[in-house]
């Protein structure tokens, strides 16, 4: 059976994220036919209809918020007059609560956020949710991981582990690579053995249930090379981690602050 959108659907802005999502959809199978996605830059967004404006045609069911945070009150206002008490809004905008969402769309039925990550597109991602009854869990289940948090502080923590999480796991498979190509190998031979290397553990750990720590340990011969080199990570990992994941959240509650109706959020790049 075809997976389908709830209905009419429009996806505001489709840059790297809601674009991801959508990609994502469409390897599992989705039917398009009934969205829109708004771009002010008019680019078309492959298998999907596009548009450079909100028509104001209509209610959708769905309402898909791609956009940056910053252009939030640039669409906002010509797009709340489309939405009725059955329109669902699921906004993926980082730190932007659902307070601020409700305070500028007062008629929509629900309102959900999502923090996906980029490899949703794969169907590998997490997506955290949090806000609605629950309805479009099975669709977003078809990006991958679904998590349902209590509290959008627990959204915002997932947020910044998972949505931040593939660009510091690049940092390091490229720090990996770097550290190969200084003791001799090829650059391009080194790029593709870090990867491998960490497509490999995560695929061993994944189908074994094994903790990283399992691993590590298990890799780790007593007095051996591996163990010589997490002698030298263990001392600095932890607290370099912790510290990279604490910017992120610091950043998503100022996002969070500047989105709040008593405030305006300031304008930024156009609308993807």
């Amino acid at each position: 059976m075809t997976p389908q959108l709830p209905g009419e659907t429009w996806i505001i802005g489709c840059g790297k994220m809601a674009g991801a999502m959508v990609t994502g959809w469409q390897r599992a199978g989705v039917d398009f036919s009934n969205a829109t996605a708004v771009r002010a830059s008019g680019v078309a967004v492959p298998g999907v209809r596009t548009s450079s404006s909100i028509c104001g045609e209509g209610s959708p069911r769905l309402v898909l918020l791609g956009i940056k945070p910053q252009k939030l009150d640039d669409v906002a206002p010509a797009l709340a007059k489309s939405l009725n008490s059955d329109t669902i809004v699921v906004s993926i905008l980082a730190g932007v609560e659902i307070a601020s969402l409700r305070a500028r769309f007062p008629t929509a039925g629900q309102i959900v956020r999502a923090m996906p990550n980029l490899p949703v597109s794969e169907g590998r991602g997490v997506v955290a949710l949090n806000g609605g009854d629950g309805s479009l869990d099975p669709l977003f289940a078809l990006l991958g991981m679904v998590v349902r948090t209590d509290s959008e502080a627990e959204l915002a923590a997932v947020g910044s582990l998972a949505g931040a999480g593939p660009a510091y796991v690049a940092r390091f498979v490229a720090a990996l690579a770097k550290a190969g190509a200084e003791r001799g190998l090829a650059p391009e031979i080194a790029d593709r053995i870090a990867l491998e290397t960490v497509l490999g553990t995560a695929a061993m750990a994944s189908a074994s249930g094994e903790t990283m720590e399992s691993v590590a340990v298990r890799v780790a011969s007593p007095n051996g090379t591996t163990e010589a080199g997490l002698k030298i990570l263990d001392t600095q990992l932890d607290s370099l981690v912790s510290r990279t994941i604490k910017a992120a959240s610091r950043r998503g509650q100022e996002l969070a602050e500047a989105a709040r109706i008593d405030g305006r959020i300031d304008s930024g790049p156009p609308l993807a």
